[in-house]
């Protein structure tokens, strides 16, 4: 039992601090550079994904058409996944779009690769009508495709206010954009931002109608021995969700679209095929994903070892307030606003292991998430 109660302990400390500071140690000896040229112009395809929104599409309509890339070289596809509003309408008065529409609603990725089929571009831009992008924003995300070794890239997140202003970053994305930019370093992403990233049309090639398309494209890039990169000079801005129920539901469809693409490519998993690459993998999303286990191994097993010592009677008390405080903070959202970080933090490491195992729950018994509801922000 304190062989399994220890075991439990390194598990979760390794998944969030462990992995993060092997990489960044890595990342002081080991820098692969990206090799970006401004001046590469190659045909763009950028498609946008929507499904019933009338209400926020001229908005991304016009701020594409904003965008700073030569029009020769720039096609503007919007995909949309069966929409039963004005969403088609809208985007049909405008010359400059395309709209690809499927015949019957199935899906985001399947309405991607509706997209890409009609596509002419040799980079392919995927966003979310919700993201807004900066005027440069495309060339910024393809000078990263100068470097021949690179097949796709990924944005990174930034949030913004209900008044438009730049919101500060929450830990977790902090923490998230950290491992990322040291991945990208060291060797290559494990993960895309959804919301706004590129790619090779020969890594789009494969698409899986099936498979969470921003983390599939990281091992389709990898299987054509490219790597996938960030690029902190190519944000994606879009608003935080107020609604704390929409955010745990958003993250339990994440984490189970990830599994689902990660249970169909455990290959990736063999460091004698894939190198660095796989202990990455297992790092920053197996391990990741296994924290609400060993969490409760962890607390389970220290019952078990009340009797053994003071040691595990402290620990076994820092646990249950660990969770009182969390739980407070959850059942109570109004009083987080003039709670302090540290609670705030509890509470959100609480929904996120929380989102998890339901995501597990509906991995193991057959539920999976293909069609998809944009999140309202």
């Amino acid at each position: 039992m304190i062989a399994l109660f220890w075991l439990s302990i390194i598990a979760i400390g390794y998944a969030y601090c462990g992995y993060p500071v092997a990489i960044f140690l890595l990342s002081r000896s080991r820098n692969r550079e990206i090799k970006r040229d401004h001046s590469y112009h190659p045909k763009v395809t950028f498609i946008a994904t929507v499904h019933n929104e009338e209400a926020r599409i001229k908005d991304k309509i016009n701020n594409t058409l904003a965008l700073d890339y030569p029009p020769e070289k720039f096609e503007i596809i919007f995909a949309s996944d069966a929409s039963t509003d004005a969403t088609d309408e809208i985007i049909g008065y405008h010359k400059r779009l395309k709209l690809v529409r499927p015949e019957h609603r199935k899906g985001k990725e399947y309405a991607q690769k509706c997209a890409i089929e009609q596509s002419t571009g040799e980079i392919l831009v995927f966003s979310d009508v919700a993201t807004i992008l900066k005027k440069d924003a495309i060339r910024n995300i393809v000078a990263n495709f100068a470097d021949e070794s690179v097949g796709c890239v990924s944005s990174v997140d930034r949030f913004i206010e209900e008044d438009g202003s730049l919101s500060g970053e929450g830990a977790y994305v902090r923490y998230e954009m950290f491992l990322r930019k040291h991945e990208s370093d060291v060797n290559t992403l494990v993960g895309l931002s959804g919301s706004f990233f590129a790619a090779r049309s020969v890594v789009c090639n494969d698409w899986a109608i099936d498979l969470q398309s921003d983390f599939n494209t990281v091992l389709n890039s990898i299987r054509l021995n490219l790597r996938g990169v960030l690029d902190f000079n190519t944000p994606g801005y879009y608003k935080n969700i107020a609604d704390e129920k929409k955010e745990f539901d958003r993250k339990v469809r994440t984490v189970l679209r990830g599994i689902s693409v990660l249970a169909k490519n455990l290959s990736l998993l063999n460091p004698f095929k894939y190198g660095l690459f796989s202990w990455q993998l297992f790092s920053h999303k197996l391990c990741r994903w296994m924290v609400p286990f060993f969490l409760c191994t962890a607390l389970v097993s220290n019952i078990f070892l009340l009797m053994s010592g003071s040691f595990y009677l402290l620990f076994f008390i820092i646990q249950i307030v660990f969770y009182a405080l969390a739980g407070v903070g959850i059942a109570f959202p109004q009083y987080l606003n003039k709670a302090n970080k540290l609670i705030k933090l509890q509470c959100y490491f609480m929904m996120v292991n929380g989102a998890i195992s339901v995501a597990w729950w509906k991995f193991f018994t057959g539920k999976r998430a293909v069609f998809w509801q944009p999140t309202e922000r």
